[in-house]
């Protein structure tokens, strides 16, 4: 199984990264973008049949190493 993990700064928290992707679209004439947000995405390939079972692995990786969950947030999508 692949695992696909969505890593973004929870509501709230500053984002430099952010302002500073903004400002370049800005610069470049994008004007319609009114805020930019960065975050990550981790695939992992799972060996696992049961997707209950590999979604819980993939959490306890979150919770663990992946994401700093004071910080961030996450979202784990499971594909076969």
């Amino acid at each position: 199984m692949r695992a696909i993990v969505d890593i973004y700064l929870k509501p709230g928290v500053l984002d430099p990264q952010g302002k500073a992707v903004h400002h370049a679209l800005e610069s470049l004439g994008f004007d319609e973008v009114k805020e930019v947000r960065v975050g990550k995405q981790i695939q992992l390939t799972i060996d696992e049949n049961d997707e209950a079972k590999a979604k819980e692995r993939v959490k306890q990786m979150c919770e663990t190493l992946l994401a700093n969950t004071v910080i961030e947030d996450y979202k784990i999508e499971i594909v076969q």
